[in-house]
């Protein structure tokens, strides 16, 4: 059994030993900024000073509604400085989702940088920038909350998970114990949004001594951008979910590069082809599994061989696949997942219910303990690693967000009287079939206002009635395929057109797509976005952004746009 207790020191401590040990090498960096590790360290005393002058005190909650940047790293380390945790608040999310997190989780202030928010009425703010006396970080322990981030509830109520300062340190321990964060120094570009948990894994490296890079949007969406950002910041190791490094694949030149994966399966296509560039020492990849009750990882496994799989628990975690009866099944029988370890989160801010429910007693433990069920089936093969097999409940992830289509089909009968929804995913897109007096547009528009992007259906489907099992329950397998009823539109014409019918159609995984189609009425997103761009250069040579797609979603319009593009770029080059 693992040692429990061998979680190594707190993950701020870290950090300072860090900036006395090199203050001159660069901490942080991002777009046209950038601290050392001393600049950093006095930054985030003053910021903490500034804090614990307006009543900030050990277990308080700091929200941070910050861009990405530098800023943002400062205010993470400030609030850890005070005792307090910090809850990120993405500035991209609907007001009423800021606001709800708020009133769940009762901040004392807010850092934002403009120090006269509307969106952030009724709690006090402060900006990144503000100063106060200098004074030693306030002692914690292991079981002080160091984050609270709210993923999606399965009773339309999204829920706020409570890590704590232990698990960080424990997540920083275990991929150092196994090789995965090397001894040397390394860059690391921070992908992931602030409120998703990944984030932590990345930003968090700066506390061991690692420069981190915050990529902007445009860095992490636009394959160009992405591939020259790696090489231009040197950066050594990134972290991203398959689907999005699946999109952005194509921009990069930087070798050789750690690649980290994690937050939906691996497809055996790309283990393969990561796996093949590993022998060709091209790519180090890694395959990461774990939920944010348990501080981001509890599993990883190098991407070798042919096979996906989510690997060993890693050191600190104790793994159960059990049965019902909360018995262990052997090998090769699939179970539910359950997690032990110092990295198990305290709970769900506010929902003791929840929290009894999913977190419960361990009887696995000498001395008493919980584990977090999972709701993940698995298996155990035969050489100790663990294979995914899906989920025991409706949750389900597209594209790295954990999303529950309660929380989604509660803000669609929240639209109308007599409205209702059922989501499912198909593929990489959400769908929701909605019944009832629906505007399309209308319902599109009260979602997008209510939840984050990447819970708003692609596809909105009306249909009549929900179909019924024999036992009255709803037919999922039953819901019609969302493209049945397609109508022929006006064909694609000419070589541009058919051109981008042809990466329109393979990138939705359409058989044809029309002229007259609407790129994100037919249900693309953002990562779909990025593949566009990246085939139109790959055929044409032609550089286009994630913008142009956005601003364009006709195809036919896009196809113009294509056309004079690359026309304008063949007469620039033969002056």
């Amino acid at each position: 059994m693992t040692d429990r207790h061998v979680t190594g020191p707190d993950p701020l401590t870290r950090f300072l030993r860090a900036a006395a040990a090199t203050p001159d090498r660069l901490a942080v960096r991002s777009r046209g900024a950038g601290l050392t590790f001393a600049q950093l360290a006095d930054r985030v005393t003053a910021l903490a000073g500034a804090l614990r002058e307006r009543g900030v005190r050990r277990g308080d909650h700091v929200g941070v509604c910050l861009e990405r940047g530098v800023d943002l790293v400062t205010a993470l380390l400030a609030a850890w400085s005070t005792g307090a945790a910090y809850v990120p608040l993405d500035p991209r999310h609907p007001d009423e989702r800021i606001a709800f997190m708020i009133r769940d989780c009762g901040p004392r202030l807010v850092v934002t940088a403009d120090d006269r928010p509307t969106r952030l009425t009724g709690v006090e703010v402060i900006v990144p920038a503000a100063v106060g006396p200098a004074t030693a970080p306030v002692p914690v322990t292991p079981a002080d909350a160091a984050y609270v981030i709210y993923t999606s509830g399965s009773t339309g109520v999204p829920k706020g998970v409570v890590a704590t300062r232990g698990g960080v340190a424990s997540l920083l321990h275990r991929l150092e114990a196994v090789g995965a964060y090397p001894d040397e120094h390394r860059v690391v570009g921070w992908n992931a949004s602030a409120s998703f948990d990944a984030s932590v894994q990345q930003w968090a490296r700066i506390c061991r001594g690692d420069t981190v890079v915050v990529l902007d949007e445009e860095e992490r969406r636009d394959p160009a951008r992405f591939g020259a950002a790696l090489a231009e910041y040197g950066i050594t190791d990134v972290d991203a979910t398959p689907s999005h490094w699946e999109a952005v694949e194509p921009g990069n030149t930087s070798l050789p590069l750690r690649l980290f994966l994690g937050g939906e399966p691996v497809s055996p296509a790309l283990w393969r082809r990561l796996a093949e560039a590993g022998r060709q020492g091209r790519v180090e990849a890694y395959n990461l599994y774990g939920p944010t009750e348990c501080t981001v990882d509890s599993t990883t496994a190098p991407i070798e061989g042919d096979e996906p799989h989510i690997g060993p628990p890693l050191p600190d975690v104790e793994a159960h696949v059990l049965d019902d009866r909360l018995a262990k099944v052997p090998v090769g029988v699939t179970g539910e997942l359950y997690l032990a370890g110092p990295a198990v989160a305290r709970g769900y801010v506010n929902r003791p219910g929840l929290t009894a429910e999913r977190f419960v007693a361990d009887p696995f433990a000498g001395g008493g303990g919980r584990m977090y069920r999972t709701g993940d089936e698995v298996r155990w093969r035969a050489d100790g690693a663990l294979e995914f097999v899906g989920r025991a409940d409706r949750q389900v992830k597209v594209r790295g967000f954990r999303i529950e289509p309660g929380e989604i089909e509660a803000a669609v009968a929240a639209y109308r009287e007599g409205c209702a929804a059922v989501v499912v995913a198909r593929a990489d897109d959400l769908v929701a079939y909605c019944v009832g007096d629906v505007d399309l547009d209308a319902l599109r528009a009260h979602l997008a206002a209510q939840l984050p992007a990447h819970l708003v259906p692609a596809r909105l489907v009306p249909i009549a009635a929900f179909p019924l099992t024999v036992n009255g329950k709803i037919d999922l397998a039953g819901l019609p395929d969302p493209d049945a009823d397609r109508i022929d539109g006006r064909q694609p014409e000419g070589k541009y057109e058919e051109l981008v019918a042809d990466v329109w159609a393979d990138v939705l995984g359409r058989d044809r797509v029309f002229a007259d189609d609407d790129f994100f009425a037919l249900g693309a997103h953002s990562l779909m976005a990025i593949r566009v761009v990246a085939r139109v250069k790959k055929e044409l040579g032609t550089a286009l952004s994630i913008r142009d797609v956005y601003r364009r979603p006709l195809l036919r319009d896009f196809a113009e746009f294509v056309r004079a593009t690359h026309v304008g770029a063949a007469a620039t080059a033969e002056r």
